[in-house]
């Protein structure tokens, strides 16, 4: 593969898996939810714990990590099970706590009141983000991959992630859409439960 054929397929690479990122799921309530409630910044360091979900499951998938679930179905399972589980907890913490009134200091759980960790915890507790970068780079990449495009690709794929939902926080975090959620805020964290337990549910679901 000359470099330009290998700079067309870091290109096709990049566009399939951008569109699939603006595809609103899970991430974008938490960035849209955390940059309305607390502000902009936070609601990009959730973009940031995102985007280095994304390099764990990128490099995951260039490693043959969608290969071993092939071939050992059980962990799969037991990761998808384990992922459905935590949004389900996410969907449970946020419906029950749809009637506070906000408050940006302190948390009963330190840990997933960061920013940072909620959003690395939401990426990398969904393995089926590890099956799209496996399939997407076995449908387009060649048997052999050279060290530098390894690289390229785990940081394109990565930056998608960091600019698309730090722009979702920039837009959700301004002061008319975030003084809109602060007078909604019932029902549109209500709501963002429910979906966020649907999903969780339907995952489960689909647990073998």
């Amino acid at each position: 593969m000359s470099v330009m054929e290998s700079l067309l397929t870091l290109g096709s690479i990049a566009v399939v898996q951008a569109l699939a990122v603006m595809s609103p799921g899970p991430s974008f309530l938490v960035v849209a939810r955390t940059a309305m409630a607390r502000s902009r910044s936070e609601g990009v360091k959730v973009a940031v714990g995102l985007a280095l979900g994304t390099v764990v499951w990128s490099s995951a998938a260039l490693l043959g990590l969608n290969a071993l679930f092939q071939v050992v179905p059980v962990l799969f399972t037991v990761m998808k099970a384990v992922g459905a589980l935590f949004l389900l907890w996410i969907a449970v913490q946020t419906f029950r706590h749809a009637r506070a009134p906000l408050s940006l200091e302190g948390s009963q759980d330190r840990a997933l009141a960061n920013p940072f960790v909620r959003g690395f915890l939401t990426q990398v507790s969904n393995p089926k983000v590890v099956v799209f970068f496996g399939s997407l780079f076995i449908a387009l990449l060649p048997a052999q991959v050279p060290a530098w495009m390894v690289v390229a690709l785990v940081v394109l794929v990565s930056f998608n992630e960091l600019w698309w939902y730090s722009t979702v926080s920039l837009f959700c975090g301004v002061g008319p859409v975030r003084a809109w959620y602060l007078r909604a805020k019932t029902t549109v964290d209500r709501v963002t439960g429910v979906f966020l337990g649907a999903l969780g549910l339907k995952l489960l679901a689909d647990v073998p």
